[in-house]
């Protein structure tokens, strides 16, 4: 469609208003949104940013063109869990990260998110790309030392500590009061800090742990803190000054607030990106996830009962930057909503052009509740519009496969037999030719035992589907 039309509108955590997305280069869209990590099994609360960011990262490359855009997700593969959990189960660190993020792979292909291999063109830019922590030591080295030299961070008990204070608006992101962002801090209150709020850019390294050599002049091997990763990572793969940076509602302070930190500070910039999204927070049954609760649900557990088209429909039926009630009742109108589409589209091909109604509302601060509403529209209008209906869903990561192929799909996964079916169809069609209504009953029950479900058209013809 080309990048003048139609116009997107993002709401910017920094500046607190929607406001008209005006990329750096038009040519080279930048987006980095923060990724697993790789400790333990991804659940549901993971999944949202992971498909929110997946859908904007699918409307900027319809809005400027796939060549035109670079998406960075990174993988955080040195932290503190990640060590606990590697001693709890007796496996070094490496067989943990490699292990975990192998799964999250699996788990987030399966729900229709694109990943590198589906973009990257062999020979061109890459437009995905997936950087691990371990990878970008030297880089991370490289900020700290600038810092230091820069009079913003300094060396203490072997710790490098970004100095607060040094910025005289630190803060701006999360707009927070001093007392408030002093107490959400999650560092520990050490004797050798400045300040309260300093916060660690390097640490040295326990017995057991990764190290790598330190900076700064520091003798002990050390490794890094959580926050300075982002900064190097997006600083490599993006510029020191992007687009659009992305992420739980979670993360704007600290760990968001300090990446601005490090990188204006480090690069002497206005910014660190020129626009802050940030996703809100998932519910199970009107309640927090928490393993205690006993409704920890990770994305496995979910697509071992659930297509993965139902959980991405039932994150996208809320619009991102809102709280979203993870219900069974939602998942089951999910599927019933995804059964009409696949009806209504058919086998018919994606239109060429994605539908303007569908486009404007995703423009709209990916209005995702809206852009539903309209491809239910296009489903149940008095004539379908089948390809027009596939190409909104397909922007949508829906309706990526035809009707035939989903059912054969549900019929392999159930292991119905096909042949019985089709048997006891004919054997109904044939009792109610003839008017024998109770072998009729007897047929479908039989089916119903099967988990088949029937459906008589209106052409006369009869249609079956494997039934939840």
């Amino acid at each position: 469609m080309g990048f003048m039309a139609p116009m997107l509108r993002l709401y910017n955590t920094l500046t607190g208003a929607k406001e008209a997305f005006a990329p750096i280069d038009p040519q080279h869209v930048r987006l980095y949104a923060c990724g697993p990590t790789v400790y333990d099994a991804a659940h549901i609360g993971n999944a949202r940013p992971i498909i929110v960011f997946d859908l904007l990262f699918r409307l900027l490359r319809h809005l400027y063109g796939p060549g035109h855009v670079t998406y960075a997700r990174n993988v955080t593969d040195v932290d503190d869990k990640i060590n606990a959990r590697a001693a709890e189960r007796g496996i070094s660190i490496r067989e943990l990260t490699d292990g975990t993020l192998a799964q999250f792979h699996r788990d987030v292909r399966d729900l229709g998110v694109l990943m590198p291999e589906d973009v990257n063109v062999p020979g061109e830019r890459p437009r995905f790309v997936e950087p691990r922590a371990t990878d970008h030591i030297a880089e991370m080295v490289t900020m700290i030392e600038a810092l230091v030299r820069a009079g913003h961070a300094y060396v203490a008990e072997d710790h490098v500590l970004f100095d607060v204070p040094s910025m005289p608006d630190y803060g701006g992101l999360s707009k927070r009061p001093l007392d408030e962002m002093e107490a959400g801090a999650r560092v520990e209150v050490a004797p050798y800090k400045r300040s309260p709020l300093d916060f660690v850019l390097w640490k040295p390294a326990k017995p057991g742990e990764p190290s790598w050599p330190s900076p700064a002049g520091i003798a002990a091997a050390g490794r890094p803190g959580w926050h300075i990763e982002c900064s190097a990572m997006s600083a490599k793969h993006l510029g020191r000054t992007f687009d659009i940076h992305a992420g739980g509602i979670d993360l704007i302070f600290p760990h968001h607030e300090n990446e601005v930190a490090q990188s204006r500070c480090c690069f002497g910039t206005p910014v660190m990106a020129n626009v802050w999204l940030h996703n809100g927070f998932l519910q199970v049954e009107g309640e927090k996830m928490s393993k205690s609760l006993g409704n920890f649900i990770t994305i496995r557990d979910v697509l071992n009962d659930w297509p993965s088209e139902v959980l991405r429909l039932t994150m996208l039926k809320t619009q991102y930057r809102q709280p979203i009630d993870w219900t069974l009742r939602g998942l089951e109108e999910s599927s019933r909503v995804l059964d009409r589409w696949y009806n209504a589209a058919g086998d018919a091909p994606a239109a060429s052009d994605v539908p303007a109604g569908v486009v404007e509302a995703l423009c709209d601060d990916l209005n995702t509740p809206a852009a539903i509403n309209e491809l239910h529209r296009l489903a149940s209008s008095a004539e379908t519009q089948p390809g027009a209906l596939r190409a909104g869903a397909n922007l949508l990561g829906f309706l990526a496969s035809t009707r035939s192929d989903r059912e054969q799909a549900q019929v392999a996964a159930s292991g119905v037999d096909v042949a019985a079916v089709e048997a006891l169809i004919a054997e109904r069609r044939a009792a109610r030719a003839a008017k024998d209504w109770a072998a009729s009953d007897r047929a479908r029950d039989a089916l119903a035992a099967m988990g088949v479900a029937v459906k008589d058209n209106k052409d006369g013809t009869t249609t079956w589907t494997v039934a939840r």
